[in-house]
């Protein structure tokens, strides 16, 4: 291998401004790896070193076969690294562990590296001039906590924000349990009858209600009501500091209807939680953007380039915004569009479902490397379905499990395979029999759709479709490895006005509306997603 001697001397020339330099080294470097499979790393590199320089916040979307495998992260980390000053690096574990042990050490095969690196939840020293590691619950909880752990105003960048309401939702949700309502009432000893009434009433109000398969039910107006009264009739004055923390939190967020309050219930073990979170994340968030300039990267954030609805979702005004498109060739799938099946909401859906799904596990080659993905988050049809694929394929059926290789046939709902994928190897064949559009029968998308409702928004556009269109791109990004096929059996695609943006969603992609046999990767009609 060339030695072209590629060394960082961190004296930089006024001249010679820091996006300039980390363009030559990193076009070097990639030139000397011969890594250049994805086009854009010039172009990240150059804005996240301005965004840097001007402390100007920035939103940028990868997309494609590149979010999947990560390559983008070499081209902000030298960007990182070569910035004078210091930095903050937000990124879940699992992240952190890939940059740490893969891509600084190809890094630094060829490169002077001086600037120190550090990982911790909080900032080390007031001198530190290096780059802090941290993952999203230490940097989360500390700013929506107004806490100091890291000081205002060092750049930071925020890797993987695909899962930014994930992150948020968790730290913003005030959650009790029994243990709670006992620490409530050993804190205010004479209140002790009316905690234990209120907390029995509410116990009895959420095992009235007929059980779902979400196993969580929105609070009603008289549970509201028994919890107003109780938060009234507790003597803060005559206690001061005596409050429990975790009731602190959840007092804090108790407004109703602006914020959700469930409970979640388990009744085999007879537990109730009771839950408050908002359902508008731009206002906490306000303050937060304020505090630092941020970059945020993420996969498939918005269909728009200016992400304007997920920039609205959480309050992310004034930013540079720029969406990197999948690559034409390298990330092209093949793409199955049957317009013949009924709609997913009419009775005979399930049975030619079925007959559809037999009829592609027959025609797929099998040769063909891999399990079958089959996603539907239809709870009662998930396992509907999988009991009748497991009478005519056996034990290679499986439901949400990780075990499994040659032919598996694997049944699964979105989020479990949200959460799997990066541990499992990429399937040959996905089948989505429904849009993962969120559902109305779940209590928690009801709650928040009525939010939208209540203000008069557009809750479909700002939130159900969004949320479908952030999910398949997701999903199907590991096929893109090796151009694998995929099956969308909801008609709906074909006879609803928000088609085309689920299409745009899946592209690039060479399409087929009828199944030849012994469809493999590169079979098709050859068209054109556009051309659909």
């Amino acid at each position: 291998m060339p030695q072209w001697g590629l060394c960082l001397h961190w004296s930089f020339s006024p001249a010679l401004v820091i996006e300039a330099q980390v363009h030559q080294q990193l076009r070097a470097f990639l030139r000397d790896c011969d890594t250049a499979s994805w086009p854009h790393h010039l172009t990240l590199a150059r804005l996240v070193a301005r965004a840097l320089r001007l402390g100007r916040s920035a939103l940028l979307q990868v997309g494609g076969l590149s979010a999947y495998q990560g390559e983008y992260r070499l081209s902000y980390l030298i960007a990182l690294l070569m910035w004078p000053g210091p930095a903050v690096l937000v990124a879940p574990r699992s992240t952190s562990q890939r940059i740490l042990l893969e891509d600084l050490p190809r890094l630094q095969e060829k490169l002077v590296l001086p600037k120190p690196i550090q990982q911790g939840d909080r900032w080390p020293q007031a001198d530190f001039a290096g780059l802090l590691l941290t993952t999203p619950e230490a940097w989360w909880s500390d700013r929506l906590g107004q806490g100091d752990r890291f000081p205002d105003g060092i750049p930071t960048l925020l890797d993987d924000v695909d899962h930014l309401e994930l992150w948020l939702r968790q730290q913003l949700t005030a959650s009790l349990t029994s243990l709670d309502w006992t620490d409530l009432a050993l804190a205010y000893p004479r209140c002790q009858s009316l905690i234990q009434a209120t907390q029995v009433a509410l116990t009895h109000s959420a095992f009235q209600r007929p059980a779902n398969p979400y196993h969580c039910h929105l609070l009603g107006d008289d549970d509201c009501d028994r919890l107003r009264q109780l938060h009234q009739a507790l003597p803060v004055a005559i206690a001061p500091g005596a409050m429990p923390p975790a009731w602190q939190q959840f007092w804090q967020q108790f407004s109703p209807p602006d914020h959700l309050l469930w409970f979640r219930v388990d009744r085999q073990m007879g537990q109730v939680s009771l839950n408050c979170a908002p359902v508008d994340l731009a206002t906490p968030l306000g303050h937060v953007w304020e505090r630092q300039p941020v970059v945020l990267i993420g996969a498939s954030l918005d269909t728009n380039p200016q992400a304007d609805i997920f920039r609205q979702r959480f309050g992310l005004d004034d930013l540079t915004c720029l969406k990197f498109n999948p690559h034409r060739h390298n990330d092209l799938i093949q793409l199955y569009l049957p317009d013949h099946l009924p709609l997913p909401n009419t009775p005979q859906f399930q049975a030619v479902l079925y007959q559809e799904i037999c009829r592609l596990l027959s025609c797929v080659k099998p040769a063909l490397p891999g399990t079958t993905l089959i996603l539907i988050d239809d709870l009662p049809l998930k396992d509907q379905l999988a009991a009748s694929l497991a009478g005519e394929f056996g034990s290679r059926v499986r439901v949400e499990s990780t075990d499994g290789g040659q032919g598996t046939i694997l049944v699964s709902g979105w989020e479990f395979w949200q959460q799997q994928r990066g541990m499992m190897s990429p399937p040959a064949l996905i089948i989505i029999a429904t849009l993962p559009l969120p559902s109305l029968e779940d209590p928690l998308v009801a709650g928040r759709v009525a939010f939208h409702k209540r203000r008069r928004q557009d809750w479909f556009r700002l939130y159900l479709l969004p949320t479908a269109l952030a999910e398949l791109q997701r999903a199907i990004a590991p096929l893109r490895l090796h151009q694998g096929m995929v099956a969308l059996l909801d008609t709906r695609v074909h006879y609803r006005s928000y088609g085309s943006q689920i299409l745009e969603a899946l592209s690039p992609a060479a399409c087929t509306r009828t199944l030849p046999a012994n469809w493999s990767p590169g079979d098709g009609d050859g068209v054109p997603l556009e051309s659909v």
